[in-house]
């Protein structure tokens, strides 16, 4: 017989039946909230309370009755919970008050997927949780999600939104794409015509850069910094950490545009340029100057005082050096500092902030193009052209996220049917994101500690709304939580056929939340783009 919390995900560490009747949830249950545990009473007052009608008042009686929780240190690692269900009670207890978030999200998938709208539905008064002890935590530390919001602009509720997604699946780190070629998205009060010019584009390319279709209308948007307060404040209360990325030296047209002075001026008009409207990589990359790195270093001032997290992200991939070969200032640039070529000068480049994100305490991480020309000290890395990246970098005791490209980019597609939406690169199923392996079997331990943990990324050039930026995340964003938290087997060893069958019932979850996931038998109708030129890649994707 299967457990009673079967059908949770990500699947907890252990889970086993508990002794004596349900836990009935109902108009007299209160919640005992101990110190530390205050936050994830409002939070469950906030979701559970909404979608059951029920008050879930402050608890002033006995430990033996009610909602308990309680944070206990000695849980284990800071992220650990434990969660007892029995006869008239229900206890929650985290290593702290993020174990504790963890454990009352796993509560309220217990309750059933009804506990996940925004109001009662059934008119049932009494909701019942089978008694079941679940101890629990994660295998990684970084369990990410980065949405680029340059390529399409995502209103703030819709970030928000994402933020409650994120949390149901245990997610902890959003990794908020910021800047590109098209597009701005974020104010910086020095540099106003950064949103004023930067943050919109004539028109936009519909599809892939090859297709002859066009919207022809404005596209824009960018976030105020109390926009961006109200995010990250958010995101804290979910105990989700925003790491804000602003590209550098590449993916910056949007940038030159506002400020022409910032490109190569030597080598092109850089007053002619607009915000970019399609999509691929651009050759209009930063110039090497102090100017430059004075402007950035204003930009990154006002970043870091919106932000509190460890890491700020500075891109650095992508960078086409043709400029630069025909510059004369980037030429005298890389003479004078007796570079070797243009490869380390995007390496001085890094380093400069690398240096200057330091000395403010902070640290820099970077896709992993920062490792041509010399990594950067004390830079992580985002390992995405595969996992070959981030072997090197954790070799050379560097911190580590693995995201590659041909495993948990998740805007590639998800069938090779004609029907699928605007088809971009390899075939990744949902059983393909299940079986990712974020460390990779060539590292040794002690490398391997250097793995930080592992991040999904949604590239959204073809994702022009929310709903297309849903399809593409989920179910597979289900798994890709799986991997990241739970202790799975090795990846052939996985059982898919059983996170399956919990997945329809997680399924019944995300319809709930209102969340325009695939469907396992194919794209509805209405999530289809025929028509619309996509750029699949035959074959199976390259490994390791």
């Amino acid at each position: 017989m299967a457990p009673p919390a079967a059908g949770l995900i990500p699947a907890p560490l252990r889970v086993e039946a508990g002794a004596g009747p349900a836990f009935v949830l109902d108009a007299d249950t209160g919640i005992a909230a101990g110190p530390g545990a205050e936050q994830a009473a409002r939070w469950l007052r906030a979701t559970v309370g909404a979608a059951t009608g029920l008050p879930l008042d402050p608890h002033t009686g006995g430990e033996d009755e009610g909602l308990q929780l309680r944070v206990r240190p000695d849980l284990g690692g800071p992220e650990a919970y434990r969660l007892t269900v029995g006869a008239g009670r229900a206890v929650v207890e985290g290593a702290s008050a993020t174990g504790l978030f963890w454990g009352a999200q796993t509560f309220r998938q217990l309750l059933g997927p009804e506990a996940f709208r925004r109001a009662p539905v059934s008119g049932k008064r009494a909701w019942h949780v089978p008694a079941v002890v679940v101890e629990d935590a994660p295998r990684f530390r970084w369990r990410g999600l980065m949405l680029d919001v340059a390529r399409h602009f995502m209103p703030k509720d819709g970030v928000l939104r994402y933020l409650d997604l994120m949390a149901a699946h245990k997610l902890n780190v959003f990794h908020f794409h910021l800047t590109d070629d098209q597009g701005w998205r974020i104010e910086i009060e020095r540099h106003p015509r950064l949103t004023e010019i930067g943050s919109w584009r004539a028109r936009t390319k519909t599809g892939h850069r090859a297709s002859p279709l066009w919207e022809e209308k404005p596209h824009g948007g960018y976030y105020t910094q109390d926009d961006i307060r109200e995010i990250v404040a958010y995101a804290a209360e979910r105990h989700i950490t925003v790491v804000p990325e602003i590209d550098v030296p590449g993916h910056s047209q949007a940038a030159i545009a506002a400020y022409p002075e910032l490109g190569n001026t030597d080598v092109i008009d850089t007053s002619a340029l607009s915000v970019w409207d399609t999509w691929g990589i651009n050759p209009n990359v930063l110039a090497p100057t102090d100017n430059t790195l004075r402007f950035y270093e204003g930009v990154l001032e006002e970043v870091l005082a919106l932000f509190p997290s460890e890491f700020v992200h500075i891109g650095g991939d992508e960078c086409p050096k043709e400029q630069w070969r025909r510059s004369g200032t980037a030429q005298a640039r890389i003479r004078e500092l007796g570079l070797a070529d243009e490869d380390e000068l995007q390496s001085w480049f890094v380093r400069h902030f690398d240096t200057w994100l330091a000395a403010r305490g902070r640290r820099l991480i970077g896709w992993d193009e920062i490792l041509e020309g010399g990594l950067a000290e004390g830079a992580a890395v985002s390992s995405w052209r595969g996992y070959a990246g981030g072997i090197a970098a954790a070799r050379a005791g560097h911190d580590v996220v693995m995201c590659p490209e041909q495993q948990v980019y998740l805007d590639h597609r998800q069938a090779p049917g004609p029907d699928e939406p605007v088809p971009i690169g390899w075939v990744r199923t949902l059983e393909d994101v299940y079986r990712f392996e974020p460390v990779p079997a060539e590292l040794t331990p002690e490398e391997a500690r250097h793995v930080l943990g592992t991040q999904a990324n949604l590239w959204t050039e073809v994702m022009e709304d929310h709903t297309r930026v849903d399809y593409q995340a989920f179910p597979r964003l289900a798994a890709f939580a799986e991997v990241a938290w739970s202790a799975l087997p090795a990846p052939a060893d996985r059982d898919f056929g059983g996170f399956e069958r919990r997945m329809t019932a997680h399924c019944r979850r995300l319809d709930a939340l209102g969340v325009a996931y695939r469907p396992p038998a194919g794209p509805l109708p209405w999530q289809r783009r025929p028509g619309v030129l996509g750029r699949p890649i035959d074959g199976p994707p390259p490994h390791r």
